[in-house]
């Protein structure tokens, strides 16, 4: 018998050109390009492709399709039934599916596994772009900016854990115990865990991401890396598959990477502050560094930075509660906005809608060495293209009202914490994830920026926090049983 499989024994494909549920039949643009980056994948030894997107958690999703089949890849043969995925839309077995396209602009080759390569893809229905998609929703937001001539750049900081063993009892760091206060910038954890970290940074500046500092940070087993900036589309990418990458690399050491924000009651939260900027499309120029002459708004508040800056600041404030119910997603998440709780030392987290200049105990700050406002609430656990997206609406409102942020908060905000209750409630972040829905469903500019994915959200948010806030766990009843 021969070896070979004759021609009739080869099992056929759909034809190109059928009808889709999902992309257009013109939506490759440049058959000439994708074969090219077909080759080039081909010549690096790359044997499959992802074309990902994510769900409403920000976790990417996708198929693995081999590099033969990257051309159908490219035309959008890969269907998705996205309702059986939560909070994404669509549900029901009666919708039709969304098709994956890949944005060959975004592919890399996996730095742990270079057989494969990851594209972050662009979901359609109906021939269009799919409006709950994140990515979508995030697009649009850049649009509005580069109408204006505006690039929005973003930079964001990362905190994870990383941790041996399982969810419940029993968790290890990949360093000895550290028995201090802080185990912050500690050189000697740093070098427990080097072996991961300096794989990490391998392999993220294999991506380009320039890293130029990474650390022990203030939690047990939670590291930082610290890398360039890049428009805020990039960032949004990199910050998905950043995470995956390190869940990966966590793998080969035995270990697994945690995006929890508060895994601990006594340790740190998982920060992921939002360092943004504006910057001219035709010049180059940052738009939130001060010009030649200072601006009155700047002389009044004591901080050389443009207007337009203040204005920015002052639209994110405006819409505070919205944004954080985006970059703070979890009931986890504010059990770390608070000024220590159960820590030995204040906790660094953001408690007040305020911004200062180089105040970490405000929402907002002006840093001393660079011309950004970085938002410190976001935490590790969100949807960077949806929390991206309300930044931009927000911030470009503020421009377009020129208005003004009013007196900066530079003194410690962990010290409101003796005011009166009714004072509280307008100084302070969202206490609850709660609290932040019922900002973000108040909003208006929510419905203007993420359309009908709006009430999805608020659907799902509702129920992850009714199941969280309704259980009753072991160690509540041991607390509470004969209290009374």
């Amino acid at each position: 018998m021969s070896a070979t499989i004759s021609d009739q024994r080869i099992n056929r494909l759909i034809e190109s050109g059928n009808p889709s549920p999902g992309a257009p039949a013109d939506i490759v643009e440049d058959p000439e390009r994708v074969a090219a980056v077909k080759a080039e994948l081909q010549a690096a030894g790359v044997e499959y492709c992802y074309a990902s997107y994510v769900d409403i958690h920000g976790r990417p999703k996708a198929k693995c399709t081999p590099i033969e089949k990257f051309e159908k890849m490219c035309a959008g043969s890969e269907l998705f039934t996205v309702g059986a995925m939560e909070g994404m839309g669509l549900s029901g077995p009666q919708e039709d599916e969304c098709a994956a396209v890949p944005d060959l602009d975004t592919g890399v080759i996996l730095p742990w596994d270079r057989s494969r390569a990851w594209f972050t893809g662009q979901l359609y229905y109906h021939g269009e772009p799919y409006p709950n998609d994140s990515r979508v929703i995030l697009k649009r937001m850049v649009e509005r900016a580069e109408a204006r001539g505006i690039r929005v750049n973003l930079g964001f900081e990362p905190e994870y854990y990383v941790l041996r063993g399982e969810s419940g009892n029993g968790l290890d760091t990949i360093t000895q115990d550290y028995f201090g206060v802080c185990p912050a910038y500690d050189i000697d954890l740093t070098e427990d865990a080097f072996p991961y970290l300096s794989r990490m940074r391998k392999y993220m500046d294999e991506l380009g991401w320039n890293v130029y500092s990474f650390d022990q940070e203030g939690g047990n087993g939670q590291y930082e890396f610290d890398f360039g900036y890049t428009d805020i589309m990039s960032s949004a990418d990199q910050f998905v598959f950043m995470r995956l990458m390190a869940k990966r690399v966590a793998h080969d050491f035995n270990a697994r990477a945690s995006f929890m924000p508060k895994p601990f009651a006594t340790e740190f939260r998982s920060g992921a502050h939002f360092n943004i900027s504006l910057e001219d499309m035709e010049t180059g120029e940052n738009l939130f560094a001060p010009g030649d002459n200072p601006d009155p708004m700047a002389q009044m508040h004591g901080i050389n930075f443009s207007r337009l800056a203040f204005n920015f600041t002052a639209g994110v404030l405006r819409h505070a509660g919205a944004i954080t119910a985006l970059t703070c997603p979890t009931y986890n998440s504010y059990q770390g906005l608070l000024a220590q709780g159960e820590m030995v030392d204040q906790s660094w987290a953001p408690v007040v809608i305020a911004y200062g200049r180089n105040n970490r105990s405000a929402m907002l700050r002006m840093p001393a060495n660079r011309y950004c406002i970085e938002n410190r609430a976001p935490d590790m656990s969100c949807n960077p293209y949806l929390a991206a997206a309300m930044h931009i609406a927000a911030g470009l409102e503020g421009i377009d009202e020129d208005l003004d942020p009013g007196k900066p908060l530079n003194d410690n905000a962990y010290d409101l914490g003796d005011m009166p209750l009714s004072e509280q409630k307008e100084a302070l972040l969202p206490r609850t994830l709660l609290h932040a829905l019922e900002a973000f469903d108040a909003d208006p500019l929510v419905e203007d920026v993420l359309g009908e994915f709006k009430s999805i959200y608020v659907r799902q948010k509702l129920g992850e926090w009714e199941s969280e806030f309704y259980r009753i766990g072991d160690e509540h009843r041991r607390r509470t049983l004969w209290t009374v």
